[in-house]
């Protein structure tokens, strides 16, 4: 049964998400169909999502753009949202869309009554809280894809398969899990052998340094400093995640269980997680787990502030995290 987006997305219990969006019947919209390349589509999608990054108070720390979906791993920045002046509200909404006539008469400095006044603070103040509502961020990123999609295709009626698919991650090594999940898509799907050939990727901008409009715009890693609970960075090294995913990556193969090295990357004893459900984890993290993905205390406290009776993953989550 669908769950109501409130108790999917709460920023006041983890600001970080994954996140899948996939095109109507799965079809190949963004690949090539029926003889028809729709690869520029892609591009598209990267050229918003920088756009966006840069309006909306949330970052990305991956994405994977593939043929016929894509996935992110997002975290919503509520203060910086919160932090923002009314000028600045104005100026990113009016950036994505019309303003409301109150907003805009107290954009342009017109003299107002205090009753007009007091409506257009309300006003700014709803515009606030979509500039970190993940779900408006999916509406701005989805709908102008669409509708450029439809109107290519002569065509009107439905591009994406419905609403967006979240899971919260609960904890950083939830989120670094799903990070590289995400950028090992194309390699799972065999559309590329390295992480250098793995296009429209978030590890792919990372490793170039001047392509990608997104390479600027990604969630930094913190260096050195590994200071957790830190809403501006990743908390690890940026060289030592790049290892982590080459490593699994080699480790995954199609049609067999992948082996595991005897050189595993330390991160993994940072992370407290086992290696052989570090790779499990690679391959089906969206089969293992379904709306959150954590540690399995973690998932129990989620349990209880929804009054959700069971959640699937725990059993993976205890396997992987203890």
């Amino acid at each position: 049964m669908p769950m109501p987006r409130k108790t999917l997305v709460s920023v006041d219990t983890t600001p970080s998400y994954h996140v899948v969006s996939r095109c109507v019947r799965r079809t190949f919209l963004f690949g090539v169909v029926d003889n028809k390349d729709f690869s520029h589509r892609r591009d598209a999608i990267v050229a918003r999502l920088a756009e966006l990054t840069q309006l909306f108070c949330i970052d990305i720390s991956a994405y994977a753009i593939m043929s016929n979906h894509y996935h992110l791993v997002v975290r919503i920045q509520k203060q910086r949202a919160l932090d923002l002046s009314a000028e600045e509200v104005i100026t990113r909404w009016s950036a994505l869309y019309s303003l409301p006539v109150l907003s805009k008469r107290y954009a342009d400095g017109e003299g107002m009554s205090d009753a007009e006044t007091i409506e257009a603070m309300r006003q700014i103040e709803d515009r606030r809280v979509r500039l970190y509502d993940l779900s408006w961020f999916m509406r701005c990123l989805n709908e102008p894809i669409a509708r450029m999609a439809n109107a290519e295709d002569h065509c009107t009626g439905r591009f994406w398969e419905g609403r967006f698919k979240s899971q919260a991650l609960l904890d950083e090594c939830a989120e670094l899990q799903a990070m590289a999940y995400v950028d090992l898509n194309p390699i799972r799907a065999t559309m590329a052998t390295t992480l250098e050939e793995s296009d429209f990727t978030s590890i792919q901008a990372r490793l170039d340094s001047t392509e990608s409009p997104m390479r600027p715009l990604l969630l930094p890693f913190a260096g050195d400093s590994h200071q957790t609970n830190n809403p501006t960075h990743i908390p690890y090294n940026l060289v030592e995640y790049i290892q982590l995913v080459d490593w699994s990556g080699r480790q995954i193969k199609a049609g067999k269980r992948g082996f595991i090295s005897a050189d595993i990357p330390p991160i993994l004893t940072k992370l407290n997680i086992r290696s052989a459900a570090w790779l499990a984890n690679c391959e089906g993290l969206e089969r293992n787990y379904h709306r959150v993905i954590g540690s399995a205390a973690r998932m129990m406290e989620f349990c209880e502030k929804f009054r959700q009776q069971r959640i699937v993953g725990i059993t993976a989550a205890r396997q992987a995290f203890g």
